[in-house]
């Protein structure tokens, strides 16, 4: 059987803010890694993984992406990535995305219809849940700090947020998110990128009913809590039959709150879900 390229590459990460800066401004962009391009090959680089370059308002760092399939304006055009990634291929260098699906921005369309009503089509794609005993419908913290929840007065209810109250969580629960979510992916492939490395990936399924947690020392459960979720695994499998056992990828998962043992289930043998995983015992 062939060895996956993967296998004996060098990945070189590119955080594009700080990388380079082609037009003065102070900002690292899309034109300046295309500068460098050669600089990195020649030093033995196989593939680069790219931070998030998506439209963002950048409240973490991109992390907090408001439109999937457009660049963030600070880091150039869509005709910029794609000269890059022509280049880069031409180089025999590959190109791995950041993946960030577990939550989007407030400022994506999806979370702008959803709350604007509770009856939005788009409702069902983000938690939203009544308050209970005149606060937050549970006691989950936000990694970021404080409550997990943000009141929201046009429609009366709270909204999940694991990290900036800026980034709601997406609900994978909801088979429309998904198809949302695979499309897009798959709209990256076809554009000819070799990869994803996928942000908290283990943190997309959560628990049925949203219970509460054993409360830490600030008085939140912590959001690790929701890791290794009841369906994380099947929807790991839907997304590797749906898209990405079609292409020749490099496939990484960020398994926070994941320990060695559980890490063999994402990164299985059978190439069923995802072909590694790191996460962070060792810290």
């Amino acid at each position: 059987m062939e060895e996956k390229w993967w296998r004996r590459s060098v990945v070189y990460q590119i955080y594009p803010r700080s990388f380079q800066d082609s037009n003065g401004d102070g900002i690292g962009d899309l034109k300046g890694i295309t500068a460098r391009l050669e600089y990195i090959r020649e030093l033995g680089a196989d593939a680069i993984w790219l931070s998030p370059v998506y439209k963002s308002p950048n409240d973490d760092n991109g992390y907090d992406i408001s439109d999937y399939q457009d660049i963030m304006t600070e880091f150039g055009t869509m005709a910029d990535f794609d000269e890059m990634l022509e280049k880069a291929h031409s180089l025999g260098l590959r190109i791995v995305m950041d993946l960030v699906v577990n939550h989007s921005s407030d400022e994506h369309k999806w979370f702008v219809e959803s709350r604007a009503s509770r009856e939005n089509p788009y409702r069902d794609y983000y938690f939203w849940r009544e308050g209970k005993d005149g606060g937050a419908p549970n006691n989950w913290g936000s990694c970021f700090g404080g409550s997990a929840w943000e009141y929201d007065e046009k429609t009366g209810m709270y909204y999940l947020h694991l990290f900036s109250k800026k980034q709601p969580d997406l609900n994978w629960d909801n088979p429309a998110v998904r198809d949302e979510i695979f499309n897009m992916m798959d709209w990256w492939l076809q554009k000819g990128i070799d990869g994803f490395r996928m942000d908290v990936i283990s943190l997309i399924s959560k628990p049925a009913g949203l219970p509460d947690g054993v409360p830490g020392a600030n008085g939140y459960a912590p959001a690790s809590l929701v890791a290794n979720g009841p369906h994380v695994h099947d929807y790991l499998r839907e997304m590797n039959r749906r898209v990405l056992s079609k292409y020749d990828l490099l496939t990484v998962g960020e398994c926070a709150a994941v320990t060695v043992e559980e890490a063999k289930s994402y990164a299985n043998l059978d190439g069923s879900e995802l072909f590694m995983a790191f996460q962070f015992e060792h810290m």
